[in-house]
This record gives C-alpha cells, structure tokens and sequence, in this order.
C-alpha cells in the first residue's frame, strides 16, 4: 500500500532542469527561425555586388546629396515588402499563383519576367563572386565565380539545403555590416552631414533613385522573403502580425547596410580622394576601401563583394526558380534540382562571357525596373478587391493607399528607365 502512494507522488515532483530547456524543434524556435531566415534572405539579395558599385558610383558622384536617394529607397522598400510579405501570407501561395488567380494569366506574365530577370543577374553575381575572390586572395575571376558556383550548387543539393540556406545568408549578413562598419570607422565620414543631406539634399538626381530602387526593391528581391515564409509554412492572418515584423526587421536589416555602405565610401571621398568612374574595368568601391584601410581595406572590401555575391546568387536562384511552380508542381526535391540547373546554366553563361557585359546587366535593369510596379499593381488589386484570395481578410487601407501612391511612383520610374535603357542599347 505504501509503494502504491509512493508512486503516485513520483509524477507530482519538479520536472528535471532538462525538461526546462527550450527545444530548439518546438513550434516557436522553429518559426523564429523562419522568420530570421526569410528576413536575410531578402535582406542578402537586396545587397549584392551591383548595389555595392551602384553606391560607390553615386557617392562619388553626389556626395552625402545620396543619402537623400538611400533614404527614399528605404521608404519605398517599406511600402512594396510590408505589402508583398502580408498579402503572401494571407493568400498563402506564391506570387504567380496568386496573380493568376486574380487575374487569369498574369502570373505566367510575371513568372517569365522574374526568371528571366533572375537569371541576367544571376550572371552578375557570378561575376561578383569571382571579383570578390581575386581582392581578397588573388585567386582568377572565372575560377572564383567557377567555385563560388559550386559552393551554392552543393548547399542545394544538400538533403538539408533549406537549412544551409538559412545560416548561409544570416552568418554572412552578419560578416557583411560587420565589415562594412570597420571600413566606416576607419574612413571617418562626415555622418552630420549625411544626416542633414538624407532629408534636405543639396542635389536631387532621379536617376540615382531609379538606379537604387530598382537594384533593391525590384524583381526576384522583392518576392524572397515572402516566398521564404511560404515554404517554412508560415501563411494565414494568424502569421500576419509576425510576417509583418519580420518584414519590417528585413527593411532595417537592408537599410542599415545601405547606409553603412554609403557612409564608409563618403568618408573616403569627403576626405578629397577622387574615385576613377571611367571605363569598363573602374571598381569605385574597391578604391574606396583601399583607400580607407590600405591593403587590409581590399581584403575587406573582397569579402564583403563575395559575401554579397554569393548570398545574391543564392537568393536569385531560389526565388527566381520559385516561380517555375506556376507552370507545373514541385516537390522540394524537384526545386532543389531545377535551382542547381538554374545556377549551372548562369555560370555556363558567365564563363563564356568571360565577364558580365554592361548592355546586358543595363537590359535586366530596364526589366527590374518594370517587374515592380507590374507584380506590385496585382497585389495592390487584390488587397482592394480581392478579399476573397485573402480567407475573406478586409486589408489594411492606409497601407493599400500608400502602396497605390508608390506603384504610381514606380511605374513612372521605371517607364522612364526603361526608355533610356533602349535608347543606350541603341547606341
């Protein structure tokens, strides 16, 4: 009788002080996770090596007048993600199938401009990888971007690819701000000045803006996130609220980097270092860094370049072959196989180039340009109209208006991008 009423006082006792132990496989570690991961992997896209000469040119160009153009990219980052991110999760399909769905065909239309789009950049990041590899040991630009190449096709055809993915893109974002701050301190900008300039510019150059909303905000970047969630499971309006930190969190990530960029670049030129802009081979940003920390400034600016590089590639290639689901169903595996092919066929491309050839980076641009405000004017629809993609959810007014406000802005942008791009090419 004792031992009976003995063992029923053994389950009454503290638990051990393993049972206390947060398990790392739990719904809420598993969905912060998600959440971290989908936040760098737009974050990480938004900044690649074209960003990088992007700033580095500007900034030469304008002074601390181009915080003005980082601070409108940023505003306009928030409009266009913290829509994309909320309506994905509400509809819970990816952005082709929910266009379709809107309107019949449309999602072919935007799935065609985001692959092709991708696909043009991918090359460039390719090539940024290769570049980044030869400031930082020398090694030859076709076999860095040959080996960069490779080390993104293993992470996906890795059996836990989604997981290399994520600590990929974390673990260098991380190495990337790190850096850059370093590179910051040392060429000690005039960051008043850069203040003052972000919201009372000395000059104003609609093209610069363009430029940087297009790179950052447009084509396969602007679905990344969103896209991450989807496939972690994470849809419906109870992730709503979570889906729209993590936006918001992905935006500070990417603006904090823009900025960091721009300053450590401000304090070489302020200094009177003038960067060469001229000719094909000019690497303003490589300059910039040497010239702020010397030697250790190039080795620093070489693995920033790959970091940016090769989470690009990474991010470009994911998304862009997210889109292919449109056409036919993909299981994991099917994906998996096709992004491996999607980067092979980039770096095939690459290396018959020998380089990423200024006409067609400049022709992927003009279709970035125009791939945001066509995928941007479909959610903005559905989130007035289309309720009913949305499990009957009444979306947010105020940020339909604004986003309407910046679709209108960024058709402007990016017709008139798109004309000055033909008229290069034509010449």
């Amino acid at each position: 009788m004792q031992n009976s009423q003995f063992r029923h006082v053994i389950p009454a006792t503290p638990p051990q002080p393993e049972a206390l132990m947060p398990d790392p496989t739990s719904p809420n570690a598993v969905t912060r996770g998600a959440f971290l991961g989908a936040i760098f992997l737009m974050a990480t896209s938004a900044i690649g090596p074209g960003f990088i000469t992007q700033t580095a040119t500007f900034t030469a160009k304008l002074g601390a007048a181009f915080a003005f153009a980082i601070l409108v990219s940023v505003l306009v980052d928030f409009v266009v993600q913290l829509n994309i991110w909320r309506i994905t999760v509400l509809t819970g399909r990816r952005a082709a199938e929910t266009a379709n769905a809107a309107i019949p065909g449309a999602g072919y239309l935007l799935a065609v401009l985001v692959i092709f789009g991708g696909l043009v950049f991918n090359i460039g990041n390719i090539a940024g990888t290769g570049l980044g590899l030869n400031a930082l040991i020398g090694l030859d630009p076709k076999i860095g971007g040959a080996l960069s190449a490779l080390v993104a096709i293993g992470i996906f055809l890795s059996s836990r690819a989604g997981l290399l993915v994520d600590r990929l893109i974390i673990v260098l974002g991380f190495v990337m701000i790190g850096l850059t701050v370093f590179v910051a301190l040392v060429s000690n900008p005039p960051v008043g000045e850069a203040l003052r300039q972000s919201v009372i510019p000395a000059t104003i150059d609609f093209a610069a803006i363009t430029t940087i909303i297009g790179g950052t905000v447009g084509g396969y970047i602007t679905y990344a996130g969103a896209h991450r969630l989807l496939d972690k499971g994470l849809a419906g309006e109870a992730n709503l609220a979570a889906a729209s930190r993590a936006a918001l969190s992905g935006i500070a990530v990417t603006g904090v980097m823009r900025f960091v960029l721009f300053l450590a670049i401000l304090g070489v030129v302020a200094s009177g270092v003038t960067l060469d802009l001229s000719g094909k081979a000019a690497n303003p940003a490589a300059q910039a860094f040497l010239a702020a920390a010397g030697d250790l400034g190039l080795r620093v600016f070489g693995l920033v370049l790959w970091a940016a590089a090769i989470t690009s590639v990474v991010g470009a290639a994911y998304t862009s072959v997210s889109f292919f689901t449109v056409f036919r169903s993909m299981d994991d595996r099917a994906r998996n196989i096709a992004t491996v092919a999607f980067i092979a066929v980039s770096l095939v491309i690459y290396l018959g180039l020998g380089t990423a050839p200024a006409a067609l980076l400049v022709f992927a641009g003009g279709f970035n340009g125009l791939i945001l405000p066509i995928g941007l004017s479909l959610f903005i629809y559905i989130g007035f109209a289309r309720s009913d993609l949305m499990g009957g959810h009444r979306y947010n007014r105020p940020l339909l208006i604004l986003g309407a406000l910046t679709c209108a802005l960024t058709w402007y942008m990016g017709v008139k991008s798109v004309g000055t791009i033909f008229a290069f090419l034509g010449t």
